[in-house]
């Protein structure tokens, strides 16, 4: 666990940082580097969504996990925990509910925070999570100044996320080979794809209604690997 409390530590600190930055920056600045930010997200993005080696498991884990998330309304669930956030600390903190949604699949999808946490598990080697925390820190600050408060809350999930793959590194190292890792990251490239177009205001996508297609993938891949 040193790994994922290393991590958490990271983007804590780094979304403080990042938050006292926010409020010296003029709005006109906030908003140009929102953008510039939005189109580094969609490189993430595309990057990871580029991975995949079986195409037809990211489209119908799009399709299933849609349907599972649209019946379980994420998006509603955490548009509420934002909106009481932001609530309890003032809107000069940023929109909580888009920042927590970001920066938590930036930070969380992918394969460093899969095999980082697997290792930390399995052999107490953290020096992946390490590296991890050192890049997460950074965005940490770029993403907390333009995206607000709920970078923070980012650190919950992964905590809970890194951390339970690590204490269940044993019984999950079988189950995520390297086929579904890839095309578990593929998927959240798409989502991060999705996310990018929100903050550059192109489309409105529930993101978050889409999240358990990256569980969905790593089901199908086990399933029909390519």
């Amino acid at each position: 666990m040193k790994g994922t409390i290393v991590n958490t530590v990271a983007v804590l600190v780094g979304s403080g940082v990042g938050l006292l930055l926010k409020r010296g920056i003029p709005v006109r600045y906030q908003q140009t580097v929102m953008q510039g930010l939005a189109l580094a997200v969609l490189l993430i993005g595309l990057q990871m969504a580029f991975k995949t080696h079986n195409i037809v498991v990211v489209i119908l884990s799009m399709v299933l996990g849609g349907i599972v998330g649209e019946a379980i309304d994420i998006d509603e669930r955490l548009n509420r925990l934002g909106d009481f956030v932001t609530a309890r600390l003032g809107s000069e903190y940023g929109n909580a509910g888009q920042g927590f949604i970001t920066a938590s699949l930036v930070f969380c999808v992918g394969a460093m925070a899969i095999v980082g946490s697997l290792q930390d598990g399995l052999t107490g080697d953290a020096t992946t999570l390490y590296a991890k925390s050192t890049l997460d820190a950074i965005s940490s600050i770029v993403f907390a100044s333009s995206l607000g408060i709920g970078v923070a809350l980012s650190s919950i999930v992964i905590l809970v996320y890194q951390g339970g793959l690590t204490l269940l590194a044993g019984s999950l190292s079988a189950v995520l080979s390297e086929s579904v890792i890839v095309e578990m990251t593929a998927v959240g490239g798409v989502l991060i794809v999705g996310i990018a177009l929100m903050m550059l205001e192109i489309k409105k996508i529930k993101v978050a209604n889409l999240l358990p297609a990256i569980p969905v993938a790593a089901i199908l891949t086990l399933l029909w690997p390519a």
